[in-house]
């Protein structure tokens, strides 16, 4: 909930050509409120709907790109609500109004048709992180530390491809800090690096049925909490909850099919050094930001949605039964020309 990231690539749904501009357009405190209480798809949601979709409008428009030479955007919204259990997922973003304010065909909703087939819904960038790594050696794992952390893991030619959630990501340690402190997150991890971990809150966190589980699999933003450090000081929770989300991709680590012999990481996460550091003590092998390889961490998830736009038109598959759980590839999506007016 820190604000719109928006990027171009040039690509034919297989393969990267050519990487654009990106950008960010964050969120100011007052809208990131209205977004926050709409959380569980409660409150006005149609208002808060109308005003994400014309911020994203604007994260275009800053660009300030020749829209005639963009032939798609993939507009993944915000998710209010991700219950795959009960086959429901929402990410508010009205695509048919972005499309009519921009100029520029949109496809959205990339997400139910999964759910709807029996998948998990989520992630859905492990196919964009297999085209990104087409030349490195592998097996590699791809984490991103998002306020949920995912990982994908990418075997030798010839493997399926494998993704689901790890665990809590950043989301109970921002709000472990907003709740302490009024600040947005642990920036830096300056406070969990002051702090101590609480081995017996640690270890309880980690013996959730969640971890036990084969992927696939995925988690709603609050299925885990801040909740967890509950009663401890400011550093000693931030500690505490770092060394959750750590411990949690190590578990997931236990359902690979092979050790990767790397590990790269994208999200917010990648930024906080606590995280970086724990993570390098527990895989035993190089842990990097996804810069190491050339990729870009801030315009990653947007590229990513860009990619499966282009796919959908295609007709190519964007979720699979090793990354969702789906009984078989899903085209995922919903397509919005330019002449399906919506500006009001």
């Amino acid at each position: 909930m820190d604000g719109i990231d928006a990027a171009v690539i040039e690509t034919d749904g297989e393969r990267i050509h050519e990487f654009g501009p990106c950008a960010t357009l964050p969120y100011e405190p007052e809208f990131r409120e209205r977004l926050r209480a709409v959380l569980g798809g409660l409150g006005p949601v149609a208002e808060v709907e109308r005003a994400l979709t014309d911020l994203h409008a604007v994260a275009v428009e800053r660009m300030r790109l020749d829209t005639a030479a963009i032939d798609l955007i993939g507009f993944h919204g915000h998710t209010v609500m991700h219950r795959p259990d009960l086959h429901r997922t929402w990410q508010i973003g009205d695509g048919r109004r972005l499309a009519a304010r921009l100029g520029i065909p949109v496809v959205n909703d990339l997400r139910a048709a999964d759910v709807a087939a029996g998948g998990q819904g989520a992630p859905l960038v492990p196919v964009y992180h297999a085209a990104l790594a087409a030349d490195l050696p592998k097996p590699l794992a791809v984490l991103n530390i998002g306020g949920v952390a995912n990982v994908t893991w990418i075997g030798r030619p010839g493997s399926e491809l494998l993704a689901f959630d790890t665990g809590p990501g950043n989301a109970p340690i921002d709000d472990w800090m907003r709740r302490m402190t009024g600040l947005e997150c642990d920036e830096g991890g300056l406070h969990a690096a002051a702090g101590r971990a609480d081995p017996v809150r640690v270890k309880a966190a980690l013996a959730h049925r969640f971890f036990d589980r084969p992927p696939p699999k995925s988690l709603d933003r609050d299925d885990f909490t801040w909740s967890m450090a509950d009663g401890l000081g400011l550093r000693d929770g931030a500690a505490t909850l770092a060394a959750i989300t750590v411990g949690a991709v190590t578990r997931a680590a236990e359902h690979f099919p092979a050790p990767p012999l790397r590990w790269l990481v994208t999200g917010g996460g990648r930024h906080n050094a606590s995280l970086m550091a724990l993570l390098r003590q527990s895989m035993g092998v190089p842990v990097d930001p996804v810069e190491a390889v050339g990729w870009r961490g801030d315009a990653l998830e947007a590229e990513a949605f860009a990619f499966l736009a282009v796919r959908h038109r295609l007709g190519l598959p964007n979720s699979f039964p090793g990354t969702t759980g789906a009984p078989s590839p899903v085209v995922g999506g919903r397509f919005w020309p330019v002449s399906a007016s919506a500006t009001s």
